[in-house]
């Protein structure tokens, strides 16, 4: 994706274009794992030198970037936003079976009262946000990304964030086994905390919900 049009509209001025892996002049210069571990697909850094492309490879149409990049970042976020969910839900599950299994002190930890209020914070916090993600799926089943563009930014803030304080309490609850590679907490809280970053970080998607909510019409004053 790049410029096409430097002095067109703003939302006209980029292009996505196909670039064939082996085109002459493309160059995969490194592979960038994200803390240090490498996503199936991969990210990379990648040089090119002299490419050339027919212009038959311009999706869609010239200046459209702007519109496909659009048209997948709503949907897209949502998507994180699910795999969130699903993540934590895996690492409250992880919690509560270590809590079951591992005795300390002559009692399992499931016993301990700071245990089960993280248990039982856990789960709250996680059925608060899949009901968010779910209001949010129904609006854009409804009316569109655009129709529920408020809804994607508030759940791409609360998702991650959640998600982060589940896992977060279940590598404590874990001690070593949790940073470790005997359980995926840590692979888990990589991509959780990535999820701030990707797709928009928090603080873009904050101001978008705080613009929207000050110009609500309220139904009361006062």
């Amino acid at each position: 994706m790049g410029k096409t049009d430097p002095d067109g509209p703003p939302h006209k001025k980029q292009s996505m274009v196909l670039v064939p892996r082996d085109t002459p002049g493309l160059e995969i210069v490194r592979h960038l794992p994200v803390f240090g571990y490498q996503d199936q697909h991969g990210h990379s850094e990648l040089r090119f030198t002299d490419v050339r492309v027919p212009t038959s490879n311009i999706l869609s149409g010239e200046g459209d970037g702007f519109m496909i990049a659009q048209a997948r970042l709503g949907p897209g976020r949502i998507h994180h936003c699910m795999r969130a969910i699903g993540m934590a839900e895996r690492a409250l599950a992880l919690m509560v079976k270590r809590a079951n299994e591992r005795v300390a002190f002559g009692k399992p930890l499931a016993e301990q009262g700071t245990v089960r209020a993280d248990i039982a914070r856990s789960r709250i916090e996680i059925d608060q946000a899949r009901l968010l993600v779910l209001k949010t799926a129904d609006l854009i089943d409804k009316y569109g990304a655009k129709g529920a563009r408020t809804e994607i930014a508030a759940i791409k803030v609360s998702a991650p964030e959640v998600c982060l304080a589940v896992i977060d309490r279940a590598i404590q609850l874990h001690g070593g086994a949790g940073v470790s590679d005997d359980t995926p907490l840590a692979e888990f809280y990589a991509h959780a905390r990535t999820l701030r970053i990707v797709d928009g970080p928090d603080a873009v998607h904050i101001r978008s919900v705080a613009r929207e909510e000050l110009a609500r019409e309220r139904p009361y004053a006062g």
